[in-house]
């Protein structure tokens, strides 16, 4: 009688200890749901480790909740890649610029791209026919390693082979949502740049944010001369 007993209190207690674990998540997702409707309302970031693991552990139940504050899952995903970024920035600043990468989707270049897939992604033949090419020469001066990928497979390829120490990834809203997720697993600090058109084939982003972020970190350029640009004629 006495084990009886014993083992019924115990399955109460677990019942009990149960409904407060579930209770308490619950709590946490409509706090959770609250800072983010509240950050995404005042333009800034509250308390944003907690955001940031708690989107983590409760992204579906937080995907549902949003929706009653009237947030849509593009607006959810769009804050949660700014929570990322601006909590990647300063690790990111400190690393060295030829330790870092950029990866590019290929949807970024022409539909008459010249250029052929290679076992490091596509090699851009800078043809002029897209802004892609310039960008990149642009990016190398600076010292970065740039890939043009046609698949996360690829990514995960070249960080296994260069181990970059920080990552700048451009695509589409999900891409760099994933992409920043891998981020955080490896321990390496990225930065995402969402392109401005989604699609598979001849999208836009803005070049002038991408470079903005691969200088983070970097002494400002010179500016030029006078003499730099003798007078015409």
């Amino acid at each position: 009688m006495a084990l009886e007993i014993s083992f019924t209190s115990l399955m109460v207690l677990i019942g009990e200890v149960t409904v407060v674990v579930i209770l308490s998540l619950i709590l946490f997702a409509f706090l959770l749901v609250a800072l983010t409707a509240v950050s995404i309302r005042n333009g800034r970031l509250y308390f944003p480790r907690v955001l940031k693991s708690g989107f983590y552990m409760l992204e579906g139940v937080v995907r549902g909740l949003t929706r009653l504050f009237g947030i849509s899952d593009r607006e959810l995903v769009s804050f949660f890649i700014r929570l990322q970024n601006s909590m990647n920035t300063t690790t990111f600043e400190t690393v060295p610029v030829d330790h870092r990468a950029i990866f590019l989707p290929q949807c970024l270049r022409s539909s008459k791209c010249p250029a052929h897939l290679t076992p490091e992604g596509l090699k851009c033949q800078n043809c002029g026919q897209c802004p892609t090419g310039e960008a990149i020469l642009r990016l190398q001066e600076m010292g970065y390693r740039v890939f043009i990928v046609p698949g996360s497979s690829f990514i995960q390829r070249m960080v296994q082979k260069y181990r970059p120490g920080a990552i700048i990834g451009v695509g589409c809203i999900v891409e760099v949502k994933d992409g920043l997720e891998m981020c955080d697993r490896l321990g390496i600090p990225g930065i995402g740049v969402v392109t401005q058109k989604d699609g598979c084939v001849e999208t836009l982003v803005d070049w002038g944010e991408v470079c903005d972020v691969a200088r983070l970190g970097l002494p400002p350029a010179p500016l030029p001369r006078k003499d730099d640009h003798p007078p015409a004629g």
